[in-house]
């Protein structure tokens, strides 16, 4: 299969600024991410957009903000089709970012009329006149920016918010998360090699495994040294599972457990959430607690084969239907183990997602619905494709981060993939 090469100066860089070595430039990514968000809002027919949702936030501010998703009412921020953005959060927070964030020129104590503590009220009359507070805000930033009537996006519902803002005199619908959603869904050299360095501070926790799998150690004392490189890296810690013996078929509910591995175990790992300046990995790799049988190789070989035929279809104006199909049909999925009849059944097992400042982005390749449902590729999409398989009692995994170049996929995992990992 065709595989883009990186050139000298991808995937080489270390994580530190120098002034002897190019690198991932910062300024650029600010800059570049907030015009492309521009363009996407003033493509929508929005005057400006109002962010609730922590991606993007940070896609538009590159404030560091607390979590990879939901909108906790902390922090919001205001993007006109112009380019301007005020920006609110909460005091502390504010006044850091005041010196920290010369490039936001506008930042503002936030009113949280939503998510978190309209919550810990229950509701009533103290809600009320937080959201009013709110919108009051959000209506002075918008009149600043010259904007007293017009066409206002949200990127979360919140109909009791939208409803006010519209009393104010605005046109305001949700649909501002569609148009950022494009936007992130190509990304910036910048971007990628921060993914890049995802998957770098993720082969860390992977190389903590294989030195830690043997018999009568734990799964999760395994998966806390792995997080402890993680983080001496500067990665950031968001998730991450990691299962052996009997709970990798099927896999287990719980990330780690306090399971002892024996040997011939399986053992599979997925660093997903790990994050490099807000991007996130999601990687899976199999071990193997000493050799494995010969049943379990044969399943490892079908996954990974499946695995590179997806990624072999991945090409700019190909669609996630073309690329869906090279994913197991439901002989290779065993619907039967599951008692599943329909492909939306079989959730989570054999797919590929966007990957960015979301585990989940733009596009989604998944028999349960690309085939009638197909979206085209692009490139500079980011990806991460994953494929499983069993051997008749334990499963295998496996997953690559990947982008999609002009001349095929480029691979920003390199953990070894075409045999198990074999810890002896």
């Amino acid at each position: 299969m065709p595989i883009h090469t990186p050139g000298y100066m991808e995937g080489t860089r270390g994580s530190m600024a120098t002034d002897w070595e190019g690198r991932g430039d910062v300024d650029r990514l600010r800059r570049q991410r907030t015009a492309k968000a521009t363009e996407a809002v003033a493509q929508a027919g929005y005057d400006a957009v109002l962010l609730l949702s922590d991606p993007n936030i940070r896609y538009v501010t590159s404030v560091a903000t607390s979590s990879v998703s939901g909108a906790g009412g902390f922090h919001y921020s205001l993007l006109t089709a112009d380019g301007a953005i005020t920006h609110w959060d909460s005091a502390d927070h504010a006044v850091v970012q005041r010196e920290a964030c010369p490039w936001l020129r506008d930042i503002r104590y936030a009113a949280p009329g939503i998510g978190i503590v309209p919550t810990a009220i229950g509701g009533g009359s103290g809600v009320e006149m937080l959201r009013g507070a709110m919108t009051r805000e959000v209506v002075s930033a918008l009149r600043d920016h010259g904007i007293t009537s017009g066409r206002v996006g949200v990127d979360v519902s919140q109909p009791a918010l939208i409803a006010e803002l519209q009393a104010a005199g605005y046109e305001v619908d949700a649909g501002a998360a569609a148009a950022l959603a494009q936007a992130r869904s190509t990304k910036t050299e910048d971007e990628i090699e921060c993914l890049r360095m995802s998957a770098a501070i993720c082969e860390a926790g992977f190389q903590a495994m294989k030195e830690m799998i043997k018999p009568g150690v734990r799964d999760n004392e395994i998966f806390a040294e792995s997080v402890r490189r993680i983080i001496a890296l500067g990665g950031e810690h968001g998730g991450g599972k990691l299962s052996s013996g009997p709970d990798t078929w099927p896999k287990s509910q719980a990330d780690s457990s306090d399971r002892i591995i024996r040997p011939g175990d399986v053992v599979y790992a997925d660093f997903y959430n790990i994050g490099y300046n807000g991007y996130r990995s999601c990687y899976y790799r199999t071990f193997s607690c000493g050799r494995a049988k010969q049943a379990t190789h044969d399943a490892y070989k079908r996954a990974v084969e499946n695995l590179y035929n997806v990624l072999d279809a991945m090409k700019p104006g190909a669609t996630t239907a073309d690329a869906a199909k090279h994913f197991p049909d439901s002989e290779g999925e065993y619907w039967d183990y599951y008692d599943a009849n329909q492909a939306w059944q079989i959730t989570t097992n054999h797919w590929g997602h966007g990957i960015g400042l979301q585990l989940y982005e733009i596009p989604l390749i998944w028999r349960g619905v690309s085939p009638e449902h197909p979206i085209e590729l692009r490139e500079g999409m980011t990806l991460a494709v994953e494929t499983q398989d069993r051997d008749g009692s334990q499963g295998v995994r496996v997953e690559e981060m990947v982008v999609i170049r002009r001349d095929g996929v480029e691979l920003l995992s390199n953990w070894p993939v075409w045999e198990i990992t074999e810890v002896m």
